[in-house]
């Protein structure tokens, strides 16, 4: 009797064994993150690595992020379909980019819409959320918040204080409804290319003007062939953290919870905070590096600003979908954030 009831013991130790193994060898959910940030010395890099420590901590090591830095995995405009696709979890893009696979997010980067930055940053927080949200949920993505690409501005091989200025001009641009509306009103000929392409394009000649920001054009060595920098002031353009919506699914409650409380601990206005920050120390850099800064006037920035005010209709209507709907929702936001 004594060594039957010692067997079963054993045996029920036995069985507990494999029982508990697979709960102790349990890998963690693992995230692909794709950014076409350069790898280091911009606050892009530093922020995705900033999201993959704080996932880790809030899910106590059961999701990981795997940053792919430098376009990896692909340019942006190929990436950003990627996770529309579930290719590719997760990343963070700019307008330009998402605006392909939703083409209302276009109106954001309209030349001269909003009057400031205070602005722009209450209509997206205070305004624009939960219509941006519905409208990635069609696409199969996630919107995950805003982060910040910056000021965008001219550069070129020349000055561009003037619209006149852009007149028969070779444009390297975004495959986006604002930018080639944009261009074809000045003049200029909009040439849809990657951001890995523009350093080519210019060095061939194929490219003598870019609107992009100061964050991305010294740290990726654009400004060694495009070194002339006109701070025209028309346009901040806000980033888009989105993720699959089928991997968010996938992911347990807990799991789902503990990725948006990560997210959460780093709010919008710190991200732009940092990237504003960012912008005034590389244009001095730039400056110190021999390339030459462009500081418009007020009257020179007037002009600008009627030149481009016909065609924030014309984007609109060029982008069709509910693009009407995602403007009446800015100008709303626009009033109530200057009352």
């Amino acid at each position: 009797m004594v060594r039957t009831y010692g067997c079963g013991l054993l045996c029920c130790a036995l069985l507990l064994v494999p029982a508990l193994a697979p709960a102790q060898d349990k890998k963690p959910v693992e995230l692909r993150y794709t950014s076409n940030a350069p790898p280091k010395g911009n606050p892009w890099a530093m922020q995705a690595e900033r999201l993959a420590k704080n996932v880790d901590e809030e899910s106590k090591g059961d999701i990981k992020i795997q940053i792919f830095l430098a376009s990896q995995l692909g340019n942006e405009q190929d990436t950003v379909q990627q996770v529309a696709r579930g290719r590719i979890d997760m990343g963070s893009f700019s307008t330009g980019s998402v605006a392909l696979v939703v083409p209302e997010m276009a109106l954001l980067s309209v030349p001269g819409y909003f009057s400031s930055l205070q602005e722009q940053d209450c209509v997206l927080d205070n305004h624009l959320v939960p219509l941006v949200t519905e409208l990635f949920d069609k696409k199969g993505v996630k919107f995950l918040g805003w982060v910040e690409v910056g000021t965008i501005d001219l550069f070129g091989t020349k000055p561009f204080a003037a619209p006149k200025d852009l007149n028969g001009v070779k444009a390297a641009a975004y495959a986006s409804k604002s930018q080639m509306v944009t261009y074809a009103s000045l003049g200029a000929t909009a040439i849809p290319l990657g951001i890995p392409e523009w350093i080519p394009a210019f060095q061939t000649g194929m490219a003598q003007v870019v609107m992009t920001s100061i964050t991305l054009a010294l740290p990726s060595g654009l400004t060694k062939v495009a070194p002339v920098a006109t701070r025209w002031g028309m346009i901040d353009t806000p980033g888009f953290q989105l993720m699959n919506k089928a991997s968010f699914d996938k992911l347990s409650k807990p799991q789902q919870e503990a990725l948006l409380r990560a997210g959460a601990r780093t709010p919008a206005p710190q991200f732009r905070k940092e990237v504003r920050e960012f912008e005034t120390t590389l244009y001095g850099m730039l400056e110190q590096a021999g390339g030459t800064v462009v500081n418009l006037s007020a009257e020179q920035r007037t002009v600008w600003l009627k030149t481009l005010a016909p065609n924030q209709q014309r984007i609109a209507d060029e982008i069709g979908g509910s693009a009407k709907q995602m403007l009446a929702a800015m100008e709303a936001g626009r009033k109530a954030c200057t009352k």
